[in-house]
């Protein structure tokens, strides 16, 4: 029979599309970690896993074990819990690498203070991108942007704060910001539609320059002088003092990025995410 171990390790390498960067993060071999997916195949006598040389994805049968097997862990890691003053359990959640810059850093930290008993295990990568693992069972939730499409009816999205669309550009002596190239944030993106969506509310006249899938590149290559960009305000950002930076509020319509938890309508992990929730 499995261990509960085992069980959590499942979890683990069916966010991870090779046996090898999922073993990284169990803190075993390669080997130790495919030798514990055959034995829980063995036991459920079925291939849970598509493999080729080089990865390896969830096929159906291992699909329909994410959730059951969520639920198993999350009722063991729960055991004794109405005894204890403070929430215990793991919970792994997505995020944005910009929202760990922004609010939700803060509220992270304040949180492992709060309760040092409750595992948060984080996974950085874009919004659009986590969707699809919450849907899953993946993960159990994730920080992301509000979506700019309508989301599916099991998944619901709880706004925790908001960040102002801001103008930012180099403090070099230029003569006139919009003459630099503009630096986009990856237009395919839930950020991305937003910034769009600024350049037109805002009707502004822009230069393509580069684009990024990055706040945190963009903010730098604006610092090196390459270009100007519209991202939201991070809070974590000392923009006062940046001596190499300048931001300005948009003059037209104010747009803003709605930050919140994503999670599915009904999952284990409800009590855990409401924490969150509570929080902000």
């Amino acid at each position: 029979m499995s261990s509960i171990r085992m069980l959590k390790n499942y979890l683990i390498i069916s966010r991870h599309q090779s046996i090898a960067a999922a073993a990284r993060e169990i803190g075993l071999t390669a080997a130790a970690a495919g030798q514990q997916i055959q034995l829980l195949e063995a036991e459920m006598g079925c291939e849970l896993f598509d493999r080729t040389k080089r990865s390896l994805t969830l096929n159906h049968h291992g699909k329909a074990l994410v959730e059951p097997i969520q639920e198993i862990v999350a009722r063991y890691e729960t055991l004794g819990s109405q005894l204890k003053s403070k929430p215990t359990g793991t919970l792994v959640i997505g995020a944005l690498v910009s929202c760990l810059m922004g609010a939700f850093g803060k509220t992270l930290n304040e949180l492992k203070q709060k309760y040092p008993e409750l595992e948060i295990k984080l996974i950085a990568g874009l919004s659009s991108d986590f969707l699809e693992q919450v849907m899953d069972g993946g993960i159990d939730a994730a920080i992301v942007t509000e979506s700019p499409f309508a989301l599916p009816p099991n998944i619901q999205w709880t706004e925790l704060y908001q960040e102002p669309m801001i103008l930012i550009y180099p403090s070099t002596k230029i003569k006139s910001k919009f003459d630099l190239p503009f630096i986009r944030f990856e237009r395919n993106t839930w950020t991305g539609h937003l910034v769009s969506q600024t350049i037109k509310a805002n009707k502004l006249d822009i230069k393509e320059g580069m684009e990024l899938n990055s706040v945190e590149a963009i903010i730098e290559l604006v610092r090196q002088g390459l270009g100007y960009s519209i991202i939201p305000k991070l809070s974590n950002i000392a923009w006062g003092t940046d001596k190499r930076l300048k931001i300005e509020s948009l003059s037209g319509k104010a747009i803003f990025r709605r930050v919140g938890l994503l999670e599915r309508r009904k999952h284990n992990r409800q009590s855990l995410t409401q924490i969150i929730k509570n929080y902000q």
